[in-house]
């Protein structure tokens, strides 16, 4: 299990995340919902280890870690892309893709349709859908997706989440993004981030009560 427990991250004396506890199991996925500027990068840059902050105390099967991203723990997303110009879609993900795993892979059709082209070649919304899919399929035990759906089409965005789901039957998964009803359709259990501080939530009406929304849509 990933466990995250008493994040403190101060910004110009200000305190962005205090009091922040979230735990994920393998075999799930966990969604971490918030306003924006609230925090929520900058807790999954502090998991994955990119991101020093005041205190933290982040274990792996009780085994505590510094740096998510040793050893092939933590895998994220980025919201920026990541992906180098100067190589083809498949050699990146020669790079980042579990071998083991490679034949499932290159089975999407996204990849298998870019997979000679360059990121400098290919839409906001493709590059994203590739990022992700590789990231999803990397070693790591733990993914850490930061608004994956953000430039997917409705239709492209519920492929993904299958894809998600799917993943999860043999990783840990937490996942952030704005559209709240993509979060609360794809994960198991959901953490709302507010005022530095994380609420666990039950149901939907609970995003009301807390403030995140004013009604259900």
């Amino acid at each position: 299990m990933l466990k995250v427990d008493s994040v403190q991250l101060d910004y110009n004396g200000r305190k962005v995340l205090q009091g922040i506890y979230i735990d994920c199991h393998e075999n799930e996925v966990v969604g971490l919902l918030g306003r924006n500027g609230c925090g929520k990068s900058s807790l999954l840059k502090t998991i994955f280890g990119t991101v020093k902050p005041t205190f933290k105390h982040i274990s792996v099967d009780d085994v505590v870690i510094d740096k998510g991203y040793y050893h092939n723990q933590i895998a994220y997303l980025p919201q920026h892309h990541y992906l180098p110009d100067n190589l083809s879609i498949a050699k990146s993900a020669v790079l980042l893709v579990d071998l083991n795993c490679w034949d499932e892979f290159a089975t999407h059709e996204i990849f298998q349709k870019y997979q000679h082209k360059k990121p400098n070649q290919l839409s906001g919304g493709e590059i994203r859908q590739l990022e992700t899919l590789m990231i999803l399929y990397s070693c790591a035990r733990y993914i850490l997706l930061d608004e994956p759906f953000i430039h997917l089409s409705p239709i492209q965005a519920t492929a993904f989440k299958e894809i998600i789901r799917s993943r999860a039957k043999t990783k840990g998964i937490i996942v952030t993004d704005h559209q709240y009803r993509s979060i609360l359709e794809v994960s198991d259990r959901i953490f709302l981030l507010n005022n530095g501080y994380t609420n666990i939530i039950r149901e939907a009406a609970d995003l009301i009560e807390h403030g995140y929304i004013n009604h259900l849509i």
